[in-house]
């Protein structure tokens, strides 16, 4: 017990640090959350466009107006809280520089030193981008959903859990491929690319044609982003939400699992060239 609350208090201290350090950084963090409203606000007057030339009432899939931009609304919130910014190529950079080092002979897991990082500085992008956000909301409040019941709101809120964890995890992995490559932009910008078509991002994935959707809800790619909305607007009810949820849990274990064997192998494999 003694052991668990000293490991409490030490990553409860990383992530104190974190917050310091990560503060002298807002004004990034407020000039990155402004300009994220761009391409949103080019998406929503896309549709707006699109839905101009049909008739009142008309959908587009099973989408009207006001559901398409509460999607893309929600999209916003759910990326705020759960993206993953500058971790990978910090942990890269540890990797490359032989600052991993030092956690080879201390007793701090590198992985959980990471997480309360990320943490950090997702509390303080959330706080700062609370203002630009907050005023687009305001601006875009006539096309807002409320959530369909309570129900789906406390899911919601679990699978944006899971999400965030989700996110992390595999972009911690992505970031341990420095092990064995030099540049691991490559690998993260095509990750990002799959992320951003199959997670929802550019359009719903139930715009899709159904064999295209089920076959990507089998995939890590729609619990990184667009499933907790899915939850939130009650697309996913039911017997398919918590199904969604264990896949989304499934893909969460093996994420940690593969990261934390990708871990051991890039120390082995760092430690037997001199690291």
């Amino acid at each position: 017990m003694i052991k668990f609350w000293n490991g409490w208090i030490k990553y409860g201290h990383v992530i104190n640090v974190g917050i310091q350090n990560t503060l002298a950084y807002r004004m990034n963090f407020l000039f990155r959350a402004v300009f994220t409203l761009i391409p949103l606000l080019a998406n929503i007057l896309l549709w707006k466009t699109i839905f101009s030339d049909k008739a009142e009432g008309d959908m587009v899939g099973t989408y009207n107006l006001s559901q398409m931009v509460s999607y893309y609304l929600l999209i916003l919130i759910v990326n705020s809280m759960t993206a993953v910014n500058e971790d990978d190529w910090q942990i890269a950079a540890d990797i490359r520089n032989g600052v991993i080092s030092q956690f080879l002979l201390k007793p701090m897991d590198y992985l959980a030193f990471r997480f309360s990082l990320f943490l950090a500085n997702r509390l303080i992008y959330i706080l700062v981008a609370t203002i630009p956000v907050g005023l687009f909301l305001l601006w875009q409040r006539n096309y807002w959903t409320a959530p369909v019941s309570m129900e789906a709101l406390m899911l919601s809120i679990l699978s944006l859990s899971l999400t965030g964890l989700l996110q992390f995890l595999i972009s911690f992995t992505m970031a341990l491929l420095a092990f064995w490559v030099l540049e691991v932009a490559t690998f993260i910008f095509i990750l990002y690319a799959f992320e951003y078509i199959a997670g929802g991002h550019l359009f719903p994935l139930d715009l899709l044609p159904n064999w295209l959707e089920t076959m990507l809800y089998w995939t890590p790619f729609p619990y990184l982003l667009s499933f907790p909305v899915l939850i939130y607007l009650g697309r996913v009810e039911g017997q398919a939400m918590w199904n969604g949820i264990i896949v989304q849990t499934v893909w969460l274990v093996i994420a940690f699992l593969t990261a934390r064997f990708v871990w051991n192998r890039g120390i082995r494999s760092y430690t037997a060239v001199g690291g």
